[in-house]
């Protein structure tokens, strides 16, 4: 019934006849194409007339049309269309042809492409071969309705014990990861996708630095983890809609497997650079700076984005019912924690973990700010003795911060808290616990124990030294 249904969109969206305009005027980013009566999202290839293929975003398309770069229609000036390219304006001259490619945007995902590395279009950049057998599935499908998704019940295991313990992933949850610049954020993600319990891993890199692309793939994430992983690349000097593309088409490929009754770990990394490149298209096309310079548009398109993650239920035939568990990582910029992308990401999001500076300059790692660090659906998918052994070790770490500048200086006397008295005796234990090498995959079941077992002994020693300041009264 769902191949039916996509091939019936597919459909939908063929073009009759030639569509085709020419360029008008060139404004910042974008081309002013007239008479190109097509709608907002259209493909659209620009014929420049230059005899040699010197385009980045200019790879032979499926028709054989070459010599010159992919655009989107992303809106309209007057009876002007306005074209936002996918490669560089270099070699665009006014009264270049602008064929238009198709209505209705698609992308085509396979099996094929585990263990791949892919760009914003789908294409390969590997250098492994072509990707073939592709189904077609919508770039922007309908949103799930409410009523279809299933109830957080499951935990997702990570390898991860600072989450799993701590800010326990649910399958289907949408986690943000909020840090600034150099606390760990990259070793982290590739420390989840190799460990984690999920059957398929997208990674998204969105806006990232060229030279991190191979870092994360040959050294975070490792053999391992990308035998079970499909990596959308879209970097830093692209065009902004190819980012923008580049995260859709990893939410696309995701629900793929979804809707094969898959557990499936989304991972996009950043959702701050899909945001500026949202900021740089409502720019370009004229929209308003609102809060610190962002558009409207982008805080639409924030939710669209990360509700696409998800537990769905099976269809009428028992089909489907997968689940896409997102980790979004979100900068914020001078630890910033209002910070307008941030603010909005967090009020959306199903809970978040804090990378903290300070933890990475002690060198605990991963840097996780337990304390400021949150799950919503955590005691939904834990066990009681879980629940409860995580209050206690929680407790016992807030009343070390409230302590710790005084026992830094020598200023504590030791007596005169029981509580903090034993948080002092068991923070290193604690820190061992949370503290986790980057080759380290750790049991959920092993884990687990250790916490409870803390937990209890904790609670025991705080009792005997309740117990001993009575008995001095």
């Amino acid at each position: 019934m769902k191949v039916i249904q996509r091939a019936q969109k597919l459909l939908e969206g063929i073009q009759p006849r030639l569509v085709q305009g020419r360029v008008w005027a060139l404004k910042g980013l974008t081309l002013l194409v007239g008479d190109l009566p097509l709608p907002v999202g259209s493909l659209v290839w620009v014929q420049t007339r230059q005899s040699e293929d010197v385009f980045a975003g200019s790879a032979k398309m499926s028709d054989g049309t070459q010599g010159g770069v992919a655009g989107e229609v992303v809106g309209f000036d007057n009876a002007h269309a306005v074209v936002m390219l996918l490669g560089p304006t270099q070699g665009i001259r006014v009264g270049d042809f602008v064929k238009g490619m198709n209505t209705s945007q698609t992308v085509g995902v396979s099996r094929q492409m585990l263990g791949r590395c892919i760009d914003g279009l789908a294409r390969p950049i590997d250098g492994k071969g072509a990707i073939l057998d592709g189904v077609h599935v919508p770039l922007h499908p309908d949103p799930v309705p409410a009523m279809d998704r299933r109830r957080i019940d499951t935990a997702l295991e990570t390898g991860v014990r600072a989450i799993d313990l701590m800010t326990t992933l649910g399958r289907g949850q949408r986690l943000g990861i909020f840090a600034g610049p150099g606390v760990g954020k990259s070793t982290l993600l590739g420390m989840i996708s190799r460990g984690s319990a999920a059957d398929v891993n997208v990674i998204a890199l969105i806006g990232e630095r060229g030279r991190e692309v191979r870092d994360f793939v040959e050294k975070n994430l490792g053999p391992e983890g990308m035998a079970r992983s499909v990596v959308v690349v879209a970097t830093s000097d692209e065009s902004p809609l190819l980012r923008i593309r580049a995260a859709m088409v990893s939410c696309a490929i995701a629900e793929f497997f979804r809707d094969q009754g898959q557990d499936v770990l989304l991972v996009m990394d950043s959702v701050t650079r899909f945001a500026h490149a949202q900021r740089q298209v409502g720019l370009s096309v004229g929209e308003p700076p609102a809060t610190k310079g962002y558009t409207p548009s982008v805080f639409a398109l924030l939710p669209i984005l990360l509700e696409r993650a998800g537990a769905v239920e099976p269809d009428a035939e028992g089909e489907g019912g997968g689940s896409i568990t997102g980790i979004y990582t979100i900068l914020v910029e001078g630890d910033d924690m209002t910070e307008p992308v941030a603010d909005a990401a967090r009020g959306i999001l199903d809970g978040h973990v804090i990378l903290s500076r300070k933890l990475a300059q002690h060198g605990h790692y991963p840097a996780i700010d337990v304390l400021d660090s949150v799950s919503r659906v955590a005691d939904d998918i834990c066990d009681q003795d879980q629940i409860a052994a995580r209050r206690q070790v929680m407790a016992m770490m807030a009343r070390y911060a409230e302590v710790e500048d005084l026992v830094q200086i020598g200023a504590y006397v030791r007596g005169s808290n029981p509580q903090a008295d034993v948080a002092i005796d068991y923070q290193p234990r604690i820190n061992e616990l949370l503290c986790q090498g980057e080759g380290e995959s750790s049991a959920i079941g092993q884990s687990r124990s250790l916490l409870v077992k803390l937990a209890v002994e904790s609670s025991r020693a705080l009792e005997g030294l309740q117990g001993a300041t009575v008995g001095r009264k």
